[in-house]
């Protein structure tokens, strides 16, 4: 088994974190209030890793660059292991929503392969392990209202990230 390493760095957003190995990202977190937040977010691989700060200067760098509006695509290897074959296609197709855009839950299952099935899609983004490298903050309801965010400011958080994005891609 690979050895796991995290970090926890401060960005202008709050607190992020990421936990991976050589093969690639297995969690990162969304900016949380603190950096034991953000440590709890990387739960449960963080329990079996080992603290290197550093250990993922790309990924750091891509996070400002995302949160100031000077990045729209992410190029970061992730580690899905572990991850059912539905959530992983919802995560890849969440991925493939333009920044600045918006789509429901129904749509995401519908192209994920389950097109009955909008609850599973929401599971899919309430799990999601790679917040903001798969965009869940771009995945609303079909009344086009924001629903169910992590991190430690919630919906907030999912408003912020969109008007950040429509900002940029306006």
């Amino acid at each position: 088994m690979s050895t796991l390493f995290y970090d926890v760095f401060e960005t202008s957003w709050g607190w992020v974190g990421a936990v991976g190995s050589e093969k690639g990202m297995l969690r990162t977190s969304l900016p949380e209030l603190t950096p034991d937040r953000a440590v709890m977010a990387l739960e449960p691989e963080v329990d079996q890793a080992e603290e290197r700060s550093g250990a993922f200067p790309d990924f750091q760098q891509q996070v400002e660059e995302y949160l100031s509006g000077q990045r729209a695509e992410w190029d970061v290897k992730l580690d899905p292991t572990g991850a059912t074959e539905f959530f992983q296609r919802a995560w890849e197709v969440c991925r493939s929503i333009p920044q600045g855009e918006t789509r429901t839950y129904k749509w995401l299952a519908e192209q994920a392969g389950k097109p009955h099935a909008p609850r599973a899609a929401g599971q899919a983004m309430a799990r999601n392990r790679f917040p903001l490298i798969v965009p869940c903050h771009r995945v609303v309801g079909s009344d086009g209202t924001l629903h169910g965010f992590g991190g430690g400011i919630g919906l907030p958080l999912k408003a912020r990230l969109l008007e950040l994005e429509k900002q940029v891609t306006a």
